[in-house]
């Protein structure tokens, strides 16, 4: 369940540095981007909104509820 957690952390982080205009040139947050990148792969394109913001809000959004969805599930299984 921590794994699921620290892998939505990522994801949610880039949301808000994307939405408050990050700078790009800095190491953390280039290491945030990438990282993100690789972790939405699978959904970082996946929605077409003519706004940027609104792409990555439910590109990585989704992935990070995936992620959490899929670690919390497991976690409870192997819980049990």
């Amino acid at each position: 369940m921590i794994i699921a957690d620290i892998l939505a952390v990522i994801l949610v982080l880039w949301i808000l540095m994307y939405l408050l205009d990050a700078n790009r040139g800095n190491d953390l947050v280039q290491w945030v981007h990438d990282a993100a990148n690789w972790l939405a792969g699978w959904s970082h394109d996946l929605f077409t909104f003519d706004a940027a913001w609104a792409r990555v809000v439910a590109g990585y959004g989704l992935a990070a509820v995936v992620y959490l969805a899929i670690g919390h599930f497991v976690a409870n299984q192997l819980r049990r």
